[in-house]
């Protein structure tokens, strides 16, 4: 009874996440963009002027609201506590190539599943390559890939994430010089701050008190029969679908999608490269945020890395755009592809040295 209970809940929480990302496009945010953690971080680092795209900058409340939900959730329930530790770089490299795989399809598996849920077919080249990443991290996953345990840490290394978080939401307020604004572009489509900002700690709740990972939910299906997580995003593409059709933000078909290119192989590699990275990570990107939400300084470390590879992505010209994937952006995730499996290889087939071992021990 408690396992149906459980089920449901994620159920319950997935329609009203799914209502809410739809309803967020409808009220000011970009289409089937209603939210996505890889633009809204990408729209923040321009924000904050770590890139000069100007159709991208903007602060998102969104991100801020995941963060502090998820750490008053956990502070409520007693499940905040500081942690890390296990392989910090190597988890920063992975956030980095997960964005450049991102930004290369233009979106999270989050915006993935309401980019379906609008009608872009794109999106399923997306998907299929989502779950063959999935499946490559699976194999290194059953051959004892490890990035190792975490360690307890002083008391208040996990309150760094959220207070981040606040301070970025006042210079969201006050507007100072050196912050950007998008006057045209997605960054310029938004919904007020105080409902984007509620937007994002009803998520951030109801994401730490389900755990809701796409990557987990595919993961936990394939290695444990386990459907729980997976029940969760099944909720957010149809309640997102229904709103969709109720606010006329439905458009069936691959052409002139918001924010969305044609290019079905590389809408497959850079979702690949998504889901391999975040396997070995052990979560999606809104799993990351909501876990540094919880303390958590390694998944903190990662949501810098995604960060800092989204203001990369731009500085350098390797982020897609609705005219597709420019030829640096296609080298860039073959790269990260080859990174991602060098440390699959590295973590799982290299043996450490007797010294590491007792060190680790």
């Amino acid at each position: 009874m408690e396992k149906k209970n459980d089920r449901l809940f994620i159920i319950i929480a997935g329609v009203v996440i799914g209502i809410i990302a739809a309803g967020l496009a409808f009220l000011g945010n970009p289409k089937n963009m209603g939210f996505c953690i890889a633009c809204f971080l990408r729209d923040t680092a321009g924000g904050l002027g770590l890139h000069k795209a100007p159709p991208v900058q903007y602060i998102r409340p969104e991100i801020i609201g995941i963060v502090i939900g998820a750490f008053c959730a956990a502070f409520a329930k007693k499940e905040f506590g500081s942690k890390g530790g296990s392989a910090p770089m190597t988890r920063f490299v992975l956030g980095f190539f997960a964005m450049v795989g991102c930004l290369m399809f233009l979106g999270c598996p989050f915006r993935m599943i309401l980019r379906l849920a609008g009608g872009d077919m794109n999106a399923i080249f997306g998907l299929i390559g989502f779950v063959i990443g999935i499946f490559c991290g699976i194999f290194f996953l059953k051959n004892g890939y490890s990035l190792k345990r975490t360690y307890s840490l002083t008391k208040y290394e996990g309150y760094w994430m959220p207070v981040l978080e606040v301070v970025t939401f006042i210079l969201l307020l006050a507007k100072p010089a050196f912050i950007a604004f998008s006057e045209e572009g997605p960054g310029s489509m938004h919904a007020a701050i105080g409902i984007a900002l509620a937007a994002g700690l009803i998520v951030g709740v109801l994401a730490q008190r389900t755990r809701l990972c796409m990557v987990g939910g595919m993961r936990d299906l394939v290695l444990f029969k386990e459907t729980r997580l997976l029940w969760g995003f099944i909720a957010i593409l149809a309640s997102a679908l229904v709103t969709n059709l109720i606010l006329g933000g439905f458009n069936f078909g691959f052409a002139d999608q918001p924010v969305a290119h044609t290019d079905g192989l590389w809408n497959c590699l850079g979702m690949l490269l998504v889901g391999f990275a975040c396997v070995l990570l052990g979560g999606c990107p809104l799993r990351q945020l909501v876990m540094s939400g919880e303390g958590n300084a390694d998944s903190a470390v990662t949501v810098l890395g995604l960060l800092v590879g989204a203001a990369f992505c731009h500085n350098f010209g390797l982020a897609s755009s609705p005219e597709g994937p420019t030829p640096a952006g296609k080298i860039a995730v073959i790269i990260g592809i080859v990174v991602v499996c060098a440390i699959g290889v590295l973590n799982t087939y290299v043996k450490e040295s007797a010294a590491e071992a007792k060190d680790a021990a």
